[in-house]
């Protein structure tokens, strides 16, 4: 079987690190399960014996293509080959995460899954008399939020909700919705679930 060139992109250190780990060890810990040697995978594959090696190593970022040759011949799906495996709890200490302003509303990112973005868990602190921007994350989309302190309405075209501390509503993301105070602020926690399409 013809072996391709490494098709080997510069590495560079940064966000791409836990992936290129989490590939390497996904792709090892197969491997070595379905009793496959570098090169055997290589045949199978018509990737390099030293190409795999390299992605092994978590030295190299392979192509698109190269991930979905070995994750074939591995019987494994794309996502199941790139999946970042917790290893260590991760924590975001009060006063860390992503801080943005939205309007008079503050949003702290808290967890946000990197593998094709299932799911994105923020904190929002709204002040008294607030309306938050309009907002819509997509066909198939569910948010569930949890209110902390104060009270909140949620409202949309169809329906509104009143929330007060400790009560929690789940609602169909893709329609345009809105989070409103009233005389007094309000700190709520949204886990917003993205289709899988």
């Amino acid at each position: 079987m013809r072996h391709e060139k490494s098709p080997v992109l510069p590495v560079t250190p940064g966000p791409g690190a836990g992936v290129r780990g989490a590939i390497a060890g996904n792709l090892r810990r197969t491997r070595l399960a379905r009793g496959h040697s570098v090169r055997e995978l290589a045949e199978l594959t018509g990737v390099s014996k030293a190409l795999i090696s390299q992605i092994e190593r978590g030295v190299a970022n392979p192509t698109i293509e190269v991930l979905t040759r070995l994750a074939g011949a591995l019987e494994l799906t794309f996502a199941e080959l790139t999946r970042i495996h917790l290893l260590e709890p991760e924590v975001i200490r009060r006063g860390e995460g992503a801080t943005e302003m939205a309007g008079d509303t503050t949003v702290r990112s808290l967890f946000a899954a990197a593998d094709r973005r299932r799911f994105e868990l923020a904190e929002g602190d709204l002040p008294p008399m607030t309306r938050s921007a309009k907002s819509a994350h997509g066909r198939g989309s569910i948010e569930h939020a949890y209110v902390v302190a104060g009270q909140v309405s949620v409202e949309t075209e169809a329906w509104a909700v009143r929330l007060g501390e400790g009560d929690a509503v789940r609602f169909a993301a893709e329609l345009d919705h809105v989070y409103v105070t009233g005389e007094a602020g309000c700190r709520v926690l949204t886990l917003i679930s993205f289709s899988e399409d």
